[in-house]
């Protein structure tokens, strides 16, 4: 059993995790390996970065396969050193691009940078992993938050943000004859499966997605609650209808 998304947080926040102590949870649990993401601070985007993580974790020396995400900008350089790093070190299981703000300043919101990014592994012919957040920004509306009303966030960043990034990622992969395997991480709603479904016997190159426990779990009813706030995620828990659907 695997972990594909887990955030270890070793640098500025190591207060919240470090690798030490994630990897020794995920042996105790019987998992045999985790793929941590660069939204670290400093993010993970340099070979350095990533030397520095790799002995992080071995100086954990756990039993546990350690694997981590190259986080993407929108320059062409820092992808192309990004890449040879997945060709590089065994350990870089893939390249992460945010398509919307999160944790961290990675995000690449601009459609024509998005492209950039598409572009670049194209040239590079990169036939790995890309995982992507996928969340249009410009379907946000943040001044609908409510600090004292947890459950607002969820209207803040809509499902239709959501949709409406994967169905951006898949149109640019396409037109920039992109080879590798997107990836959308934590869908949301069932419009998102409904549509990489139906869309991956139309492409050439692979698309998959993943869900997470919380997603099926939880919905957003529950940040009603006196701990409302701590459920506050990206993107957003959304209705039970839509959960259970989800289910």
């Amino acid at each position: 059993m695997i972990d594909p998304h887990v955030h270890l947080r070793d640098g500025e926040l190591q207060h919240k995790e470090t690798i030490r102590h994630g990897l020794s949870v995920a042996e105790r649990l019987g998992i045999a390996g985790v793929f941590d993401m660069p939204t670290t601070s400093p993010p993970i985007m340099l070979r350095g970065h990533i030397v520095s993580r790799l002995e992080c974790a071995e100086r954990a020396a756990s039993s546990v396969f350690y694997g981590l995400y190259c986080g993407l900008s929108s320059d062409p350089g820092q992808i192309r050193e990004a890449v040879a790093c997945t060709r590089e070190f065994d350990q870089v299981i893939g390249l992460k691009l945010f398509a919307g703000r999160s944790t961290g300043n990675l995000s690449i919101s601009d459609i024509p940078s998005q492209f950039r990014v598409f572009q670049t592994l194209a040239e590079e012919r990169y036939s790995g992993v890309l995982a992507v957040h996928c969340e249009n920004e410009a379907d946000f509306v943040p001044e609908l938050w409510d600090p004292n009303d947890p459950i607002s966030h969820c209207k803040v960043r809509p499902s239709i943000a959501e949709v409406h990034s994967i169905e951006t990622m898949i149109s640019l992969a396409k037109n920039a004859g992109f080879i590798g395997n997107l990836h959308v991480c934590h869908i949301s709603v069932p419009a998102s499966v409904e549509l990489i479904e139906g869309t991956r016997p139309e492409v050439d190159f692979g698309i998959t997605c993943g869900v997470t426990p919380h997603h099926l779990l939880l919905f957003d009813d529950m940040m009603n609650g006196v701990d409302g706030l701590l459920l506050k995620m990206n993107p957003p828990l959304r209705s039970k209808a839509e959960r259970d659907e989800l289910c």
